[in-house]
Parts: C-alpha cells; structure tokens; sequence
C-alpha cells in the first residue's frame, strides 16, 4: 500500500512539473457560424452569447480558434464576435483587400451585419494592425482595447523592431514562396511556434497539427503572406495618416509577453493612445494563448469586465 502511495505521490509531482500548455479547445455550446460577405470575402465568424459585444482577431500562425479559452470566460455576460482574418482560417481569399485599413473597415462591416453598433476589441499579433485600423476609423465603436504582443506598421519603434532577425518573414515575399511552402506548413509554422516561443513545449502536437492543416487549404498560406506584403508598402503610411488625426481615447490595455515584447507594447500604445494600462504575460513567448491561456484570459477578462 505504501509503494502505490508513494507512485502516486510521483505522478503527482511530475504532472505538477509538466508545462501548463493549452490544447486546442471548442467553442462553447450556443456558438454559430455566420458566413457574411465582406468586400468579395465570405468571412468566417463565430457568434455567441449576450450582452456587451466583444470583438476578438487573431493573428499569424493562428485562427480565430485561438480564442476558444477566452470566449468561455466572457460569453456568460457578452455577445463574441471572432472572424478568421481576411483569406486565413476559413474565411475566403479575394486577390486584394489585405491592407489593414481596408480589413478594420471590413470588421465594421462585420459588426453592421450583426447589428452591433459599439464593442470592446482583443486582439494579438496581425490582429493589432487590424485593430488600430478599426479604431482610428471608427473611434465610437470600440469602447475597450486588449492589444496583446505585435507591433503596430508605422508606429512608435517601427523601424528598430523591423531589424530583428527573428521577423525576416514579413518580407519572405517573392514568386517561389508558395512552391517553398506548398506540403511544409508545418515545418513552416514550427520554426515560429519555437522560435517566438519561451517554452515549445507549451505548443502541444495535436495545437501545431491543427493550424498546419488550416494553413494548407489552397490559398492560405499565400494569402496570409499578403498580410505581411502590406505593412511597409500601405499600412504604416496609413497609420501615420491615423495618429495624425489624433489619439485614441478609449481605455487600451497594452500586454507584453515577457520574454517577447514586453513593456514594449505599451510604449508602442502610449504612442496612439491617451489612456493606456501595460501589462505582462510573464513565462510566455509571443503566443499567449497557447503558452499561459490561464493568465491571459484572467488579466484581459478583469480589464473587460472592469467598469
């Protein structure tokens, strides 16, 4: 009796030890699919609950699916919005529409099909560029902004962040880019689930295999290129024009992973923003949700639900 105890004790300990990681989770019960055209795209969106409206956008490397943790805490007491981007995940992909002005224009389109008039926004990576477009467009639609780890085309540090290394893919462009890709999806979105990680581990196999086959339907992985072609050819001369207009006044909180942006993303939105809280994600890399979903959903839900 004493051993099984003693083995039982172990496994305990060593589970304990094990990185806390986030599998890919459903959506919860209730939610729809709506399919509403936006400017030649069928944009996929899922839709649940009620109350106050909440507006989520992935970025690259992701879908909409990301956010699955995030809905369960909020939809108790709020309407969730969460498109795939423009010609990632599920949504379709039209040959142009990527800039970042036209996509936050394209989730105001969203919010119109589904008569929602104002919502708060959470947003991570590619989903921060399309975000700012939003609310510097449409300032008295977004009543809170969650803005999680990504620079913003244009803004603040722009310039010295371009020369990292570790962001050589936003000008991985070029004729052959989908035949290099085309059947290594995986190996492709790997080296960024473990470079722009803290702990790979945290990106469990079954995470990686589902946002591989997403991003090998034809077109996706393509189309998802275009996000990146405009940042320096339209979005950050967009965002000037934007900033020029005048900063944004409703409450942002600005999270920073630890071990990737930082405290840098609140400086980035002290830049565009009259009233913005910084936060950490601390032992996470840049994808927040998969690394530390936990942390993440508490810090963003409290700042949500905060009056």
């Amino acid at each position: 009796m004493h051993s099984i105890i003693r083995l039982f004790v172990a496994f305990i300990a060593i589970a304990a030890a094990l990185p806390a990681s986030a599998k890919i989770e459903k959506f919860p019960a209730g939610f729809r699919i709506e399919r509403i055209m936006v400017d030649g795209a069928s944009m996929y969106v899922r839709v649940g609950g009620k109350g106050p409206a909440v507006v989520m956008l992935h970025g690259f490397g992701d879908t909409g699916d990301m956010w699955a943790p995030m809905a369960a805490a909020l939809v108790k007491d709020h309407t969730i919005i969460v498109p795939d981007l423009r010609g990632m995940g599920l949504s379709t992909h039209p040959d142009g529409g990527y800039d970042k002005k036209s996509q936050g224009a394209g989730i105001a389109k969203i919010m119109d099909a589904l008569k929602v008039d104002k919502a708060d926004l959470i947003t991570h990576d590619i989903g921060n560029m399309v975000g700012y477009a939003l609310a510097a467009q449409y300032p008295e639609r977004i009543t809170k902004w969650a803005i999680i780890d990504a620079p913003i085309p244009g803004i603040g540090p722009w310039d010295e962040i371009l020369k990292s290394p570790l962001l050589w893919h936003f000008n991985f462009r070029g004729p052959d880019v989908d035949r290099l890709v085309k059947g290594r999806e995986r190996i492709y979105l790997d080296r960024f689930y473990n470079e722009l990680s803290a702990n790979p581990k945290a990106i469990d196999e079954a995470t990686r295999n589902h946002y591989a086959k997403l991003y090998a339907r034809p077109g996706n992985m393509h189309y998802a290129f275009e996000q990146f072609a405009t940042f320096n050819t339209k979005d950050a001369a967009d965002n000037k024009v934007f900033l020029a207009k005048g900063k944004l006044n409703m409450p942002i909180l600005a999270l920073g992973a630890e071990k990737s942006f930082g405290t840098t993303q609140a400086d980035v939105m002290r830049v565009v923003g009259n009233t913005v809280e910084g936060g950490i994600i601390t032992n996470s890399g840049h994808w927040i949700m998969e690394e530390q979903p936990a942390q993440t959903v508490k810090a963003v839900s409290t700042f949500i639900d905060k009056k």
